[in-house]
């Protein structure tokens, strides 16, 4: 064989930690401050990153980063290309069909940021006829097709960076997603110059979910018990609030 297909080529895991470690880390490879982002020198960072690092060193793990899309990620769990999901990833009833979750270890509700303007609100009154970018393979997505989809239009991205960029060119009316990355952006010249928070949407839980976790394969109870009692153990010893002290000016476990 003298070359790949792309599309191989792209699920293909990038190992930017250990070639040889004992728990591998799916996330997804792209920018998704604060939460995970690259430094200059290409190194993963951001508040996720250093959890990671963090339950890892209260398990006494080596650890590693695999990098893939998002919608390539619960396939990557499933073909055992790592072991856990470690990208924000919401637990939902619907994902929990196909693989289960550790305990959330973090929280936050879903938001709609807009072009400036003198409307504010999120109901299907306030975005008629408004053109909503989500991030593909979202629960974003899924509560678009079940609150909006009748009075506003959907333009999916692979990434909210794409989605932030043709909102503040004015192509789009609203950005859907996590209210943290949102309000990050927001915080950026960019942000700044255009655009607003309209505020946050109507809980769902049922399509929204129950918290951030990381993603198991089913049937891998130990991995999760292990992960579950790290974090915990991170609670109580202060590191979690210490790490989280370094972005936010409130405890996202309890958003």
């Amino acid at each position: 064989m003298k070359s790949i297909s792309k599309a191989l080529a792209g699920a293909l895991m990038i190992v930017s930690v250990s070639a040889h470690a004992d728990i591998r880390f799916g996330l997804m490879n792209e920018p998704y401050p604060p939460f995970f982002t690259k430094d200059s020198s290409g190194k993963w960072v951001g508040w996720e990153i250093e959890l990671m690092e963090a339950v890892c060193a209260e398990l006494k793990e080596d650890c590693s980063i695999v990098e893939m899309s998002w919608d390539g990620l619960i396939p990557g769990l499933l073909s055992k290309r790592f072991d856990v999901i470690w990208s924000s990833m919401s637990i939902t009833d619907e994902r929990e069909k196909t693989i289960d979750f550790t305990a959330p270890y973090y929280k936050t509700p879903a938001k709609l940021i807009g072009y400036r303007d003198s409307s504010l609100g999120t109901t299907p009154e306030d975005v008629a006829n408004k053109t909503i970018g989500v991030q593909v393979s979202s629960i974003q997505s899924n509560y678009f097709a079940q609150h909006y989809s009748s009075v506003a239009e959907q333009k999916t991205y692979a990434t909210l960076d794409e989605a932030f960029q043709d909102l503040s060119a004015g192509r789009i009316d609203y950005v859907f997603g996590d209210s943290i990355p949102l309000m990050e952006f927001l915080k950026t010249n960019f942000g700044q110059s255009c655009c607003e928070d309209k505020g946050n949407v109507a809980d769902d839980p049922v399509i929204l979910g129950n918290g951030i976790g990381g993603g198991i394969r089913q049937g891998e109870d130990k991995l999760a018990e292990r992960i579950n009692g790290a974090i915990h153990a991170l609670r109580e010893n202060g590191t979690y609030q210490k790490i989280s002290a370094k972005y936010f000016e409130f405890d996202p476990y309890g958003q």
